[in-house]
């Protein structure tokens, strides 16, 4: 099981927003699925960007297989990535909006040094 740390981590480093998350969580639920880009965008009730820029980030972290067609499955490179997407998909069921947060905070981190300033307590 990784550590929080890592986990914290992995999710700051692969997920640009938390659609991407839900797309590896959609894809993740049927491993063996190739879904067409159309699927992707009806599923998650996103945009064709959404949709492509998310596919893209999740290729390049190496969590899925990407096709010419657009069409994709989950795929991770190694059982460790697939600990870690599991890992973090179970964080965001549990509690997505600190998973959220964690995301905003790696792509902005001065906003949140700054909205962090106002918190009378930690999450």
């Amino acid at each position: 099981m990784p550590s929080t740390e890592d986990i914290t981590s992995f999710i700051q480093g692969t997920f640009l927003s938390a659609w991407a998350l839900e797309l590896l969580a959609l894809l993740m639920r049927n491993p063996e699925t190739r879904y067409s880009h159309e699927e992707m965008v009806a599923a998650l009730r996103a945009s064709d960007l959404v949709v492509t820029q998310s596919v893209n980030a999740l290729s390049v972290a190496g969590l899925l297989l990407s096709e010419a067609d657009g069409a994709a499955r989950y795929a991770p490179a190694s059982s460790e990535l697939a600990g870690l997407a599991e890992a973090a998909i179970a964080l965001y069921t549990t509690g997505p909006d600190a998973v959220r947060r964690m995301i905003v905070s790696a792509a902005n981190p001065s906003i949140s040094a700054f909205a962090d300033a106002f918190r009378l307590r930690k999450d």
